[in-house]
């Protein structure tokens, strides 16, 4: 028995050491023999479940290689939407900043002319006051302006209050008056065209009341000495072209600190025109 199972141990080892399939061949002998070839499987389907078990042990291999790409994938997405919606943020938090800066600029700006041009403040607070009413009321009152006074009024107010009160106004004046803004230039010429339609209108006013030439006079004065000098200063400068003997009439009629402070300012503005008007009313022709 010891040199029978000195041969198959020896044979196993010489088997094993040139990787033979040992139950491959047994398995081919087997099915050689008549009777023991029912009794045992065939070589080929041993190979073939033995491919099916390495075949699925791939497949789980590349899907576990798949899901853990994909799990990779989905989370460099994330991050990448995650960025996208941090740079949105930040996005629509500077156009909030530069909305914010332009409506401070705007109010600084008109702040500053307010300061520089006391005229121009009295503006601004009554369109604030105008702007604080009821639309209704305040298109009521404001109807009784003149539309270049309107004008006025409402190129120093927000947009908002602008389209309150119009929308309360007579449908014919508020066009108008859209007209009109329209067409403004700057705060002086629409502080002289109201300062005219003032005039024109209390005109007709004064000559149906019979109302005497020395009140008109007397208006006349009111009006030139509440008004900034800088603005009747360019006021009587344009009249002087149309009618110099009316600005002499007005100069005269002031009192020497108003024509001062006038005749300075119209100096500034054209100082030729100025030594005229001087002139004249030292009886000069």
């Amino acid at each position: 028995m010891i040199p029978i199972i000195f041969t198959l141990v020896l044979l196993g080892v010489l088997l094993t050491l040139f990787n033979m399939d040992i139950r491959k061949n047994v398995l081919e002998i087997a099915n050689k023999i008549p009777i023991v070839q029912n009794w045992v499987p065939d070589p080929v389907a041993v190979d073939t479940e033995k491919q099916t078990v390495e075949q699925a042990a791939s497949s789980d291999t590349t899907i576990k290689q798949l899901k853990a790409e994909l799990a990779k994938q989905e989370t460099t997405l994330k991050k990448a939407q995650e960025e996208k919606t941090a740079q949105d943020t930040q996005v629509k938090s500077l156009q909030a900043q530069v909305e914010k800066m332009k409506t401070e600029a705007a109010a600084v700006a008109v702040t500053t002319q307010a300061v520089d041009d006391p005229y121009q403040k009295n503006v601004t607070d009554l369109a604030q006051l105008y702007a604080g009413m009821k639309a209704a009321n305040a298109a009521l009152i404001m109807a009784n302006l003149t539309n270049e006074e309107m004008v006025q009024i409402f190129s120093v107010m927000s947009n908002s209050s602008k389209t309150a009160i119009l929308e309360k106004m007579d449908p014919k004046k508020a066009a108008e008056v859209s007209i009109k803004l329209k067409e403004t230039t700057t705060s002086t010429d629409m502080a002289i065209a109201a300062l005219q339609s003032r005039l024109k209108k209390d005109t007709p006013t004064t000559a149906t009341t019979g109302t005497s030439a020395n009140l008109d006079k007397a208006k006349l004065v009111q009006t030139f000495t509440t008004m900034p000098a800088a603005n009747a200063a360019v006021l009587l400068g344009s009249m002087y072209t149309i009618s110099p003997d009316k600005v002499l009439t007005i100069l005269n009629s002031v009192s020497d600190s108003v024509r001062s402070s006038i005749l300075g300012e119209m100096t500034k503005n054209d100082s030729e025109q100025t030594a005229k008007v001087v002139n004249r009313l030292m009886g000069g022709k």
